[in-house]
């Protein structure tokens, strides 16, 4: 029989929740309320987010039931939380701990507790909700976790003069036609008494056994095993319960019109007083009832369900409802929400287009990439009589939720070369989305640091709420990776990764692109060069070079390098300049004749990120080769030839001159020497003038060669029949003087492992742990002195717990030279001579007692470092010098008790020749062994 959709509305009752606050708790914004057969609270995002909460069921006498997934689903209640942390508990008015008066008025009492972390303490807020409600005969609720049926009694009872025993003569096994006749033999046998049939029973009853039917078979139990699987199976005073979670071993999978149900049908046995009473119950909720197809949600609901008609003949459907959270919705509201409804007499059918009013969009990740679901709950509610149980009201609520659905972000260029900046959007997203950084390059920046670093990061919204990023950076910015292309053109390209965050699920995900733009705005670096006492490059940059470095030869040019190979080099932002001497091994000499010696300087711009050679300059400038050929009175020629870049497979061993026989006098990998006479080695000799030339030629040839691969010619020229003339004049030696610069003296404060200064603790087993009973030796020296004159004195030595001298707490040791005295006193030794000390006056030697260390009235355990001041003084002169008078100079520091041990530490901070400080490398002291703290431990790991 078909209905017209809310062609009438059933008679609602105006239900007002009275809410009761626990003494001490403020509640606020906890809302109550009672809708339907539930009382409702909800908790905002706001009061939860990133919280802990905990509901509990609170009983008649005022104890506390953790509501656990098992509990909840056993007892009728619901915790859901949606996408954006909002937190809704639902409680069925039949649920366990439920306070019920004439089954008309209920109490539902909870407890909510909400902690940060992992803090047990927090907010406790109690909350009583009264409401009234009036039932139908039967009411069948599928719950998003649970199925709950009640009804009012209609039970078969036998009457027996005694009640059995659980045990007694029942098997688990039996089903309920077999308890039955067991129960009435059992009677029989002890009064001859017939039952009765068809009675209602008021008061409570004894719950005693649940018999389940199966497709094939029955099973019974005992409640209390029943319950132990998760059942809720109760009675009030006028409506017996059955509860049951979807998945329950005894549920049985159901397809009606194509829909799929769990349905649970049971025979629960009752006792009371005199009676047995057996009651049929059956829950049956749709478990497959949505699909989704092209955007749109499908919801199919049957009407007739068999496990609820059982034994009735005449079905009439009288109402059908259709809402969202709870609430029903007009024919108005539906047709505006652009929901589509069928209802006939078979089934129930909506369909939700996706982002339909009632519900909400939310983002989320699927295997790191970005997509949105659709999330509404809906409520669809039967009301049809039948000539078995009269009136049923058959409720479902069902949260839906579309699958994922992918939407990558779209990446927009919208670059404009003339701003000379990266201009580039992401999005669209939802709200709930939040840009939290931004990798450029191999640096990743927190969008909050973003427009301190020279990017800028904004937001574009939409008309319809969703979101897109921008993202500006300058194409000059560090990240941004350049390329020069010859001659004139620039690629830019922005390397980004932006990384998300979902809020409040706190999913994390990336999206990586690339953007590149070509400009001609290239200015390729250039040169000017400048031959004289060194060859000389003045390279000026350009706008293609920001990552570029000058090499000459294989040789980066540096401040390091510069004075490592000995020639000059200045920079600035806009150029640097290069300056070698023909002398220097970075050079290349190309060739030498009588005009001079030609010499090449190299110089190449590398991208070192690349390693790719970007820009070649050289200079060539000859000098004149009077240190390379000499030509003496005597007639003696000396030549040096270098081997040459031109030629670099030449053998100098190899080299000649034009008389084969005449080979170097010396040669070695870079030079060879000739030294010849001028009437020897094939040389010749012409006149010109006044002038006469004597010319020969060294030569070198590759192997089965006659024309030479390499050829100097040697000319020596030689003035006759000339006049020369010398002036001579005389001049007094200078006056003698003396130069004198400044060294600082080198101090060095040692710790020994013990009392005979023998050994000490190297630089590598720092930090030295020590415990607070064990003294520690200490030694400063002054090194490299052999003056038997000096004398060193300690002025002042203290403690710190940092290594900086002036930080506090701080621990005297000695003061203005003498010990300091506590309860445990600093101890001077004495220094005397054996393999190790050559100079016992320039050590000095103290111990210091661990228990001299106390903060806040406890002995300090921790990291501590010593620091010294000392002086130096003539030991032949003491009195002289007002610094070296002092009351404990040189007396006791002169004197000791007994010897004492060092440590290696740091080099000195010279402030003047006589005052200086030295200062040791970090100890850690400790209590005593085996007693060490769990914090000194956790520092020491640290370190």
């Amino acid at each position: 029989m078909e209905v017209k959709l809310l062609s009438k509305l059933a008679l609602l009752v105006i239900i007002c929740a009275v809410e009761v606050w626990a003494q001490g708790s403020s509640g606020a914004g906890i809302l109550s309320s009672c809708q339907r057969s539930f009382v409702v609270i909800n908790l905002p995002a706001g009061n939860v987010l990133n919280r802990k909460v905990q509901f509990s069921a609170i009983d008649e006498f005022g104890r506390a039931f953790l509501i656990g997934n098992q509990l909840a689903s056993q007892c009728g209640y619901t915790i859901s939380y949606d996408a954006w942390g909002n937190i809704e508990f639902r409680a069925s008015l039949l649920s366990c701990y439920t306070q019920i008066r004439n089954d008309s008025y209920f109490t539902v009492s909870v407890k909510v507790d909400i902690s940060t972390g992992l803090s047990t303490v927090g907010e406790s807020n109690k909350r009583s909700v009264d409401c009234p409600y009036k039932w139908r005969p039967r009411e069948v609720v599928c719950e998003t976790s649970y199925m709950e049926a009640s009804s009012q009694y209609e039970l078969d009872f036998t009457a027996t003069l005694g009640i059995m025993n659980e045990t007694d003569g029942l098997c688990q096994s039996d089903g309920p036609s077999q308890i039955f006749q067991k129960v009435l033999s059992k009677m029989n046998q002890k009064t001859g008494l017939k039952p009765f049939q068809k009675q209602a029973v008021s008061g409570l009853l004894s719950i005693w056994q649940v018999v389940f039917h199966l497709t094939s078979t029955r099973k019974a139990m005992l409640v209390k095993d029943a319950q132990k699987l998760g059942y809720g199976i109760n009675t009030t005073e006028a409506r017996i319960i059955l509860r049951a979670p979807y998945n329950a071993t005894e549920a049985r999978l159901q397809r009606v019109s194509e829909v799929g149900f769990s349905a649970v049908r049971a025979t629960v046995l009752y006792k009371q007083r005199w009676f047995l009473l057996m009651a049929d119950t059956a829950v049956s909720c749709p478990v497959d009832d949505v699909t989704f197809v092209d955007g749109k949600i499908i919801w199919t609901v049957p009407k007739n369900i068999p496990d609820l008609l059982i034994g009735a003949s005449m079905i009439k459907i009288t109402h059908t409802e259709i809402g969202v959270d709870l609430t029903t919705l007009t024919k108005a509201e539906l047709l505006n929400r652009s929901y589509l409804v069928v209802d006939n007499s078979v089934t129930t059918s909506i369909t939700i287009p996706y982002g339909s009013l009632g519900g909400y969009y939310k983002s989320r990740t699927s295997y790191g990439e970005y997509g949105i679901f659709y999330h509404i709950r809906m409520l669809l509610q039967y009301l049809w009589e039948d000539n078995r149980r009269g009136v049923t009201k058959y409720t479902v609520i069902k949260d839906i939720k579309t699958p994922f659905d992918a939407r990558p972000p779209t990446i927009t260029n919208e670059t404009i070369i003339s701003s000379r900046e990266f201009n580039v959007t992401i999005g669209t997203f939802l709200p709930d989305v939040e840009l939290v950084n931004l990798t450029i390059g191999l640096v990743t920046i927190p969008v909050s640091e973003c427009n301190k670093l020279g990017c800028m990061i904004s937001s574009r919204r939409h008309p319809n709420g969703s979101i897109t990023f921008i993202l500006k950076v300058p194409f000059d910015d560090s990240n941004v990776e350049k390329q020069y292309i010859p001659e004139y053109t620039h690629v830019y390209t922005l390397n980004v990764t932006f990384g998300f965050l979902i809020i409040p699920s706190m999913e994390t995900f990336t999206k990586r692109t690339s953007v590149t733009i070509t400009i001609e705005d290239a200015v390729p670096p250039t040169a000017k060069e400048a031959c004289g006492s060194s060859l000389t490059l003045n390279v000026t940059r350009g706008n293609v070079d920001t990552n570029w470095v000058p090499y000459i030869k294989n040789v980066p040019v540096s401040l390091d390098s510069a004075q490592k190979y000995g020639f000059q080099y200045s920079s600035s932002n806009t150029n640097f300049i290069v300056s070698v001497p023909p002398s220097s091994s970075l050079v290349a000499y190309d060739s030498v004749s009588s005009l001079g010696l030609k010499i090449t300087l190299p110089l190449t711009l590398m991208d070192d990120s690349s390693g790719l050679s970007k820009y070649k300059f050289s200079i060539t400038c000859t000098y004149p080769a009077n240190e390379l050929i000499q030509c003496f009175p005597n007639g003696t020629i000396s030549v040096v030839v270098m081997k040459l870049a031109a030629v670099p497979d030449m053998d100098l061993s190899l080299l000649q001159l034009r008389a084969r026989s005449c080979r170097p006098a010396l040669y070695s990998d870079t030079n060879a020497i000739f030294i010849f006479r001028v009437n020897t080695c094939e040389t010749s000799r012409q006149f010109s003038g006044n002038i006469m030339t004597y010319e020969n030629d060294v030569l070198y040839f590759r192997s089965g060669s006659t024309v030479p691969a390499y050829q100097l010619r040697v000319s020596c020229n030689y003035t006759i029949n000339n006049t020369m003339y010398f002036r001579y004049s005389f001049d007094y030696n200078p006056a003698p003087s003396a130069q004198t610069t400044n060294d600082p003296l080198v101090f060095i404060l040692r710790l020994s492992k013990d009392e005979m200064y023998n050994t000490f603790y190297d630089t590598s087993e720092y930090p030295v742990v020590k415990y607070l009973k064990d003294p520690l030796y200490f030694e400063v020296e002054l090194l490299h002195s052999q003056d038997l004159r000096l004398e060193l004195f300690l002025e002042n030595c203290w403690a710190t717990a940092s290594p900086e001298r002036g930080s506090v707490p701080m621990w005297n040791v000695v003061v203005n030279s003498c010990e300091f005295s506590e309860t445990y006193n600093t101890i001077f030794h004495p220094v005397t001579s054996n393999n190790r000390v050559k100079f016992p006056k320039l050590l000095k030697r103290f111990e210091v007692n661990m228990f001299t260390f106390m903060n806040a009235d406890q002995a300090y355990a921790g990291k501590i470092y010593f620091h010294c001041s000392v002086v130096i003084c003539n030991s032949e002169t003491l009195s002289s010098d007002p610094i070296c008078t002092r009351s404990c100079i040189p007396n006791r520091q002169r004197l000791g008790i007994k010897p004492s041990v060092s440590l290696p530490g740091r080099s000195v901070d010279s402030l003047s020749q006589s005052d200086n400080f030295v200062s040791s490398e970090a100890l850690w002291l400790t209590p005593e062994s085996g007693l060490e703290t769990a914090q000194f431990k956790s520092n020491l790991a640290i370190q």
